[in-house]
């Protein structure tokens, strides 16, 4: 019973699996290396004698046998020189996947080994005599053509086998898989021939070559060609859009030296002034210079907080008829300096208080307005905004239309992308980067709205953003904010471990009236005198000090009893998502540095919001420490021109340092301060970079960085901060190979203060 399901069905099933691998393996897209060859010539193959197989089998069943022996004789045969040469491929097989191995030895004689080894025992099959045996439909065979299989079948195997151990510990994994369907074929080969010997008419060699071969499809190496011309299309795709940045970014060197060319050149017209109204037409037009480069760096640095995920999205009640008329009364003078016809329309019905993201609100129609000034020559612009409410949902929507060249229908779909700027050629006399309108969009979608744009090309474009916005109530302002004059009675501890920091926070504090400071130099300090019973209503706590930075402070600050005092973090680390970093760790607020007065105003404000508000809580009446009598406020005099003059002469950059520090008088004690430690200061960083001491190194080259930008030094200011990066990241070899540079202009900054000093000070 089981020889006559052997007999029929199982080469039915046999063959059945060799068409299925086959329209699997030959209808998919594939590349054609060497396993992919061989192994399409063992599918034909094994197909082929699976065919053969079961027409054999089929002819026994009905008794063909009886009319016609030379049909099955030659049909055996057939079958016999189809085993030879599917073994012969097999090891051919075998010789391919060593034959990618380092160094391989003789392979090509290896295959014309093989290859005549099978041309000879299929010619003594085809020549043999066999004998055929037929009983209860089914049949068999004996004789020298049999004898000559069985030994060419033997050969085949244990070649295939012997080559397939050998140095298959040096193979690697996926080439050591590759085997496994020959160490099954030699051991499923084994198990029929010791079956055989029980039972001659019991035949699965069509089911093994079968199974063999399924197992293989899962082994070789086939690369989906889809997939590669997938890849290769994103290798195109990166490729360009290295391309696009490439242009990009000789765009953007362009854009970003044009003004800075004017800055410094205005600059240098400034200091060869001989009228105070020439001084003032060049200050307007560095402003101006100043104002386009800001834009180009913002919308760089807005565009790449967009693709990191880390642009903020803030939301908070504001005056939205206030908001749109600020906007539009911004542009004006631009529109007028064209003679554009310049319209605003801001619906009577829009909701006095919304409730969004107002900041990149601003930014989206600053956008937009910005746009179509540019490519506007002649004619007009005009700004609406209306609006549809619905329950607590205002739908804004805002357009902003011109007169000017339009865009083509071709170049609509790279209108928002970022790297690219249409019509170049024209655009040469125009500022910007190409940013806006891809900035735009992204700023758009971000806030859940849409950009619609509709445009003719030489007529004009018209472009509107569709956003949803809260209806707010209107906020309850305090009746009385705080003001300069209300901050004489707080009492605020400062932390820094660099000395003329401590002064210049000092120095600024008391220009607010408060003199009642506490200053400190490390964190240590800080915890010993909250320890013994000191209060204020603030601490100022610098961030990186070194043996325990400002969030190690803090924490311990917060462990210990009944700690309630609001530690502001005070930190030169002003990248994108410090502040948020700095809150989550438990700081009250966060402060930049060097620090900004509006920035310092707005700290003061809300500390001084939190002391009245935890007065109310306890009802207690505040007990003000005795302050010292404020004197009046002097009237200061402005600052000696010929010292600002010569500062600039020597490249200092004294407007922004007057700027943080408010005044020459302040300079002038800053200077002071850090003429008395920076000596001792470089010899520190002389020693720890001699002692490869990094982490120390760090500490006072961060310290350095500080002074200098107080003081203008812009350029050591710049050396430190990127010497402070590489001793942070242990590169000593940075250090090393740019501590010349480092050296020479901290003895040109040492050497130009000592001279200010000695003319202007002393």
């Amino acid at each position: 019973m089981i020889s006559r399901l052997v007999n029929i069905y199982f080469p039915l099933c046999s063959m059945t699996i060799n068409i299925i691998i086959c329209i699997i393996f030959f209808s998919k897209r594939r590349v054609e290396n060497t396993d992919t060859k061989i192994y399409s010539k063992l599918l034909l193959i094994g197909l082929t004698e699976s065919i053969i197989m079961f027409t054999t089998n089929l002819l026994v069943g009905l008794y063909f046998y009886q009319i016609n022996h030379f049909v099955f004789k030659l049909l055996n045969k057939l079958l016999y020189v189809i085993y030879i040469i599917f073994l012969a491929v097999l090891l051919s097989y075998v010789y391919a996947v060593k034959n990618k191995m380092p160094n391989p030895k003789k392979d090509n004689l290896k295959d014309l080994v093989c290859c005549g080894a099978a041309t000879a025992f299929s010619i003594l099959i085809l020549i043999a005599p066999i004998n055929l045996v037929f009983k209860n439909n089914l049949g068999n065979s004996y004789g020298t053509a049999s004898n000559f299989l069985f030994v060419g079948c033997a050969f085949f195997l244990l070649l295939t086998i012997t080559y397939s151990l050998k140095d298959y510990k040096k193979l690697e994994q996926k080439d050591k898989k590759k085997f496994f369907p020959m160490f099954l074929l030699f051991v499923l080969m084994t198990i029929m021939m010791i079956i055989r010997y029980f039972d001659p008419f019991f035949n699965i060699s069509s089911n093994i070559f079968s199974l063999i071969l399924l197992v293989m499809f899962f082994t070789i190496e086939n690369p989906d060609v889809k997939t590669i011309e997938e890849l290769e299309q994103a290798k195109k795709d990166a490729d360009a859009a290295n391309s696009a940045k490439t242009d990009f970014l000789s765009n953007m060197s362009h854009e970003i030296r044009t003004p800075l060319n004017a800055i410094v050149g205005f600059s240098e017209f400034l200091e060869e002034a001989k009228s105070l109204d020439e001084v003032k037409e060049n200050a307007q037009d560095i402003l101006s210079a100043s104002n386009t480069l800001l834009e180009i760096v913002n919308s760089i640095l807005d565009i790449s907080k967009i693709e990191a995920g880390k642009l903020e999205i803030v939301e908070t009640a504001y005056n939205a008829p206030e908001v749109f008329s600020e906007l539009s009364n911004m542009m004006k003078p631009k529109m007028a300096s064209k003679n554009l016809d310049y319209t605003c329309n801001i619906a009577p019905d829009l909701p006095a208080f919304l409730y969004g993201d107002v900041a990149n609100l601003k930014k989206i129609i600053t956008n937009l307005l910005s746009n179509a000034y540019k490519y506007t020559q002649t004619g007009y612009v005009h700004f609406d905004v209306s609006c549809v409410k619905a329950n607590n949902i205002c739908k804004l929507i805002i357009s902003v239309e011109d007169s000017g060249r339009g865009i083509k229908k071709e170049n609509v779909d790279k209108l928002f992308t970022k790297f690219e700027r249409l019509e170049e050629e024209k655009n040469t006399t125009i500022e910007g980067t190409g940013l806006g309108l891809a900035l735009t969009k992204q700023l758009v979608e971000m806030l859940g709205g849409r950009i619609i744009v509709h445009t003719i090309y030489g007529e004009g474009s018209k472009f509107t953003v569709v956003l949803n916005q809260k209806i707010a109530p209107k906020p309850a302002f305090a009746a009385n904010k705080f003001t300069e004059a209300n901050f004489s009675s707080l009492k605020i501890i400062v932390v820094d471990d660099n000395e003329m920091n401590l002064k210049v926070s000092k120095k600024l504090l008391e220009r607010f009236s408060i003199t009642n400071i506490i200053l400190l130099k490390s964190g240590y300090d800080l915890i010993s005198k909250i320890s013994s019973g000191e209060t204020a209503d603030a601490i100022l706590l610098d961030i990186m000090m070194p043996k325990m930075d400002g969030v190690d402070t803090l924490n311990k600050l917060k462990s210990m009893n009944n700690f309630n005092i609001p530690v502001v973090a005070l930190t030169a680390n002003a990248i994108s998502g410090s502040k948020n970093r700095y809150l989550s760790d438990g700081f009250f607020a966060y402060l930049s540095k060097p620090i900004a007065k509006e920035e310092l105003v707005k700290v003061l404000n809300k500390i001084a919001t939190s002391k009245e508000e935890a007065k109310k809580q306890t009802e207690e009446p505040e007990i003000l420490d005795e302050l010292p009598p404020v004197e009046a406020e002097e009237i200061i005099e402005p600052p000696e021109i010929d010292a600002i003059a010569y500062l600039k002469k020597k490249g200092v950059e004294i407007d922004k340092s007057l700027e943080l520090l408010g005044d020459i008088e302040m300079y002038n004690d800053t200077i002071k301060d850090f003429l008395k430690e920076v000596e001792d200061k470089w010899m520190r960083i002389e020693r720890y970079k001699l002692e490869g001491n990094m982490e120390d190194y760090a500490i006072d080259v961060h310290s350095l960085k500080s002074d200098c930008k107080y003081l203008g030094f812009t350029k050591l200011a710049e050396l430190s901060y990127e010497h402070e990066l590489s001793s942070k990241a242990n590169d000593k070899d940075f250090v090393n190979n740019n501590f010349l540079a480092l050296e020479e202009e901290f003895n040109k900054v040492l050497v130009l203060a000592k001279d200010y000093v000695e003319r202007y000070v002393n």
